[in-house]
């Protein structure tokens, strides 16, 4: 049977450099934290949504991997990073009972440093 020409993905870490890595080991961090917490809250919708943005994160990794429109990644990256923070600074101390930053606690902290750090990688790779 003869190829049609269909390629298959394939994992290309030979481009990504130190900042890709340190990109990599934040959304990874955060992909944890979502999908952890996510985990602990099924089947609530607040679950669901914390499961759903951690396998965005995962997703955005994968795609980085295999050389899929970086650049697209990145950009698309950031809003969806942003709109993690914003969320949770919403539903926890806007909107809920919580005491910002008396009450952020250790997960939280670590994703929202993850997330920042996330961020300032993204725009660094974007504007090169």
């Amino acid at each position: 049977m003869a190829q049609t020409g269909t390629r298959q993905p394939t994992v290309d870490v030979g481009s990504l450099n130190g900042l890709h890595w340190v990109g990599i080991v934040a959304t990874l961090v955060s992909a944890v934290v979502h999908l952890l917490l996510g985990v602990r809250m099924i089947p609530s919708p607040m679950g669901i949504s914390f499961i759903l943005a951690g396998l965005g994160f995962v997703g955005g990794v994968g795609l980085l991997l295999v050389d899929y429109r970086r650049r697209a990644v990145y950009a698309v990256g950031i809003p969806f990073t942003l709109a993690q923070i914003v969320l949770w600074y919403v539903v926890n101390f806007a909107g809920g009972t919580k005491s910002f930053p008396a009450e952020v606690g250790a997960l939280g902290a670590a994703d929202k440093l993850a997330q920042v750090v996330l961020i300032a990688v993204l725009v660094a790779l974007l504007r090169r």
